[in-house]
């Protein structure tokens, strides 16, 4: 195991305790104690980068901004967001800023690692995937857009856009369950795991971003629509 894991946190008893824990799991480490140095390194040299543990609450540029700049500059890398709010806009800030994963403080060690696990194999997975010119592609197609989940984009004539590993795992969600009602706390806890007394009101506003992809008019959906009180329902050949 060699992976290298960012570790962005400005507290440093805390960043060096998961220094010490990650490395006795024999993970590389190493520690920035401000959001701008870490979008430095990650600027310069992102391919060696497996995972990135950030903290929100930074001196200078927060960890909401860090993973949007991120974003905004291709750099895909899955992030896991450490916040001591667990609120529910607090948790959505962090999904729609381009997020993977968020635990809230004073969080389990074993919880932590697991979830690194976690994020670690599914981005492996997926470039296996988009490494291997033979291996099997899904794709779901709808008039004109094209998701391909194993590249982990959005294709629209000749250009495509990248998807975060959240966002693809949350659409494919939704697509293996065809025409099927999913409740907004199936969603949390089926893709992100959160807990399932937690508001659940979060998530509506995460589906309009996946509108936005998907929906030639976001605001009259077809494929993604809403059952009221209940969830969503994806539906990949909509009824007329």
């Amino acid at each position: 195991m060699n992976e290298l894991i960012l570790v962005v946190e400005d507290e440093r008893h805390l960043a060096q305790g998961l220094r010490f824990n990650l490395e006795a799991e024999q993970y590389r480490v190493e520690t920035f104690e401000t959001g701008e140095d870490a979008l430095k390194r990650l600027t310069d040299a992102a391919t060696d980068v497996s995972l990135v543990l950030l903290d929100v609450m930074l001196p200078g540029v927060d960890g909401f901004s860090v993973v949007a700049e991120m974003r905004r500059r291709g750099i895909f890398t899955p992030v896991m967001m450490l916040t001591a709010r667990g609120r529910s806009e607090d948790i959505l800030k962090g999904f729609e800023s381009g997020a993977d994963d968020y635990l809230p403080k004073p969080f389990d060690l074993e919880i932590l690692l697991a979830r690194s696990r976690g994020l670690l194999r599914r981005s492996a997975w997926a470039q296996r995937h988009m490494a291997s010119a033979a291996a099997p592609v899904a794709r779901l197609d709808l008039e004109g857009r094209t998701i391909d989940f194993e590249r982990m984009e959005l294709i629209e004539g000749e250009s495509a856009q990248p998807l975060t590993l959240m966002e693809t795992n949350l659409l494919r969600f939704l697509a293996e369950r065809d025409e099927q009602t999913v409740s907004r706390s199936a969603l949390l806890e089926g893709v992100w795991g959160v807990r399932e007394d937690t508001d659940t009101r979060a998530i509506d506003n995460f589906i309009v971003r996946l509108r936005r992809y998907i929906e030639k008019d976001p605001a009259r959906p077809r494929y993604l629509t809403t059952v009221r009180g209940v969830g969503y329902r994806f539906q990949q050949k909509p009824r007329e």
